[in-house]
């Protein structure tokens, strides 16, 4: 079984930390995404399972071996890179079957294992081309298939898709979960993008400066950040914060504004708080906090309405069109019971709003 174990891991440059003591469990057949802004460590991280990136200490097990002084080409993995890396004098052919024929394979099984990925990734008519004479996403789906052909225990991609544009992002984002749920291989896979996490992963890991702040399934971490940084980072548009002091009749913020966090609050008065609400969790309600539209961008399937509420700009998501204007006074509400509070100091969850622990 391929599975993948990362216990305590660390890397240091010189006297500068960079991963400081991850610990991922990932399962044979999972597929999981480490997510986080630029510079957090993520790609050291795979480079580091790959074996491109020495180990500071800490283990790595692939399917139960240890594999920190083992070399990349004995690790029994395949890594699709961002730039694509493919070889501009070998056609489509030549460039997938070329690891295997360093391991001198028998023919008959190259060229069998070339067609077959050829076939997944509807190459089969581009096997006689040369990479200029592709597209981006043509390039990328060789480079895939250059990994399909070697039939590793794990797969490794690192941010594969930021050279695409958007639309064919989209598809190749499709493209790449249709091919694990073919091939139920093991698949770890860095991106900065918080939707390509989203959209693609059985789990997340949220990397921020060198640790790992969670780790759950994409809705887990949607409902359920643990701190205010996954918070802010996953969804999008990102969560609106507010901050302000607890009170026996709500969270009241800097500008004198009471804000309802629901039922359960009794004891927390004075306590520090960050109230966040998520834009497709605030409708649009007369009777609600009234604030002055700042900006409207709309989709036709829906409409983005920034509002000024006191001195707090909020990002609301509304499903529906809607006749606002910049300038208009209009009234905004939402469920408490949908919003989160985080401890100002920690930055720490502490529960749903509707549901704060006393």
């Amino acid at each position: 079984m391929a599975n993948l174990k990362i216990a305590n891991l660390r890397k240091t440059y010189g006297n500068h930390p960079v991963i400081h003591g991850v610990d991922i469990d990932i399962a044979h057949g999972e597929f999981v995404i480490l997510v986080g802004p630029s510079g957090c460590g993520k790609s050291t991280l795979l480079r580091m399972i790959a074996g491109l990136e020495t180990i500071t200490s800490g283990d790595i097990r692939i399917a139960e071996k240890i594999v920190n002084d083992i070399s990349p080409k004995e690790r029994d993995i395949a890594m699709v890179f961002q730039n694509y890396a493919l070889y501009p004098n070998m056609t489509v052919a030549q460039n997938l079957g070329f690891a295997l024929r360093l391991q001198r394979a028998p023919k008959a099984d190259v060229d069998q294992r070339v067609s077959n990925a050829a076939s997944i990734l509807g190459l089969e008519k581009l096997l006689d081309r040369y990479p200029r004479e592709l597209s981006g996403g043509q390039r990328q789906r060789v480079a895939m298939g250059r990994a399909i052909v070697r039939d590793p225990k794990v797969f490794l991609f690192d941010e594969p898709l930021s050279n695409l544009d958007a639309k064919l992002r989209v598809s190749m984002r499709a493209e790449i979960k249709a091919l694990h749920q073919r091939l139920g291989s093991t698949i770890v896979y860095v991106t900065h993008d918080q939707i390509e996490a989203m959209t693609m992963a059985d789990k997340i890991v949220v990397m921020h400066d060198g640790i790992v702040e969670q780790i759950g399934t994409p809705l887990d971490l949607y409902d359920n950040p643990t701190n205010l940084f996954v918070a802010g980072f996953i969804g999008s548009p990102a969560m609106n914060f507010v901050k302000g002091t607890m009170s026996a009749t709500g969270m009241t913020d800097e500008s004198g504004v009471t804000w309802s966090v629901g039922e359960g609050h009794a004891g927390s008065g004075g306590r520090s708080v960050t109230l966040g609400i998520r834009p497709e969790h605030i409708r649009i309600d007369p009777q609600g906090y009234t604030g002055k539209v700042y900006v409207v961008e709309s989709t036709g399937s829906e409409t983005q309405i920034i509002v000024d509420v006191g001195q707090n700009r909020l990002t609301c998501l509304i499903r529906d069109r809607v006749d606002v204007r910049v300038g208009d006074e209009i009234g905004i509400g939402f469920d408490p019971g949908l919003a989160h509070l985080f401890d100002d100091k920690t930055g720490a969850r502490i529960a749903r709003a509707g549901r704060l622990a006393a």
